[in-house]
């Protein structure tokens, strides 16, 4: 028979997960606004996605409050489990990168701003395809939050390197325009902002994903690191999460490259 006890970390770790998932879809609706508003720079039915964007800001600054709180008093209860501790953890640091990408999709949204006052309509060639790729990196972490999934949160490290790859291509054929043509300089330097932006947007969709393979399996892959020490393994294996498929050694491999719910 439960106790009070524990009937109250059971509500404490429901509410915990519960209004994470909350922000999540809070902020991969921000995210996704910001980036159709990137996207659609030349569509005038995308003008008022940047105000929409400015407006709903706030409240995920407050969800991340509120997850603080929730975290710790979990933690003042002293009575937590393996897996309980590591979703307190991951939950902290979950939520500071989703507050991040919050920023980040308003200061995407500034720049949209900026290139519309600038009339700058023409993306860049690789632009388009960098959004969508940063639009899957994002949702399918966040969709892993969810699901507590860890074949979506390893998906999720293999594309870091191809977003900064797009990055790094704008960039280098940006400057050659900017070089060539001054009258480019202004708009140019807001597409370099943009591809920082989401190329930022992608390392904290990375940090998540690192942060639910560690919740799920106590696997930590950040810097590299892809494997448990063997006691740490075994603990691992002996709780298995529900609904998750489990990670092969190839796949840990995989995962050593880069970073949701019940």
């Amino acid at each position: 028979m439960a106790t009070p006890a524990s009937r109250t970390d059971a509500v404490l770790h429901d509410s915990l997960v519960n209004y994470m998932i909350f922000m999540a879809r809070t902020v991969e609706d921000t995210v996704n606004r910001a980036l159709s508003a990137v996207s659609g720079l030349d569509d005038p039915r995308a003008a008022s996605l940047p105000g929409q964007i400015f407006l709903g800001e706030p409240r995920v600054n407050e969800m991340e409050i509120v997850i603080d709180e929730h975290a710790i008093r979990l933690l003042r209860r002293g009575t937590l489990s393996d897996g309980d501790m590591r979703l307190v953890v991951a939950a902290l640091k979950i939520t500071n990168d989703l507050e991040r990408m919050g920023d980040l999709a308003v200061n995407l949204a500034q720049g949209v701003v900026s290139l519309r006052e600038l009339g700058a309509t023409s993306l860049p060639d690789e632009l388009p395809a960098m959004i969508d790729a940063v639009r899957a990196m994002v949702g399918k972490s966040l969709g892993a939050l969810i699901f507590r999934n860890v074949d979506l949160a390893s998906q999720v490290l293999e594309s870091d390197d191809v977003v900064d790859r797009y990055r790094d291509t704008i960039f280098e054929k940006l400057l050659q325009r900017m070089t060539s043509q001054t009258q480019l300089v202004s708009p140019g330097m807001q597409f370099v902002l943009v591809t920082r932006h989401l190329e930022r947007l992608a390392d904290h969709a990375t940090n998540v994903a690192e942060d639910i393979i560690f919740w799920v399996r106590g696997l930590d892959v950040r810097h590299g690191r892809g494997l448990l020490s063997g006691t740490d393994e075994g603990a691992v294996a002996a709780q298995p999460a529900a609904g998750v498929v489990h990670i092969s050694k190839e796949e840990q491999t995989v995962a050593a490259g880069g970073r949701l719910l019940e």
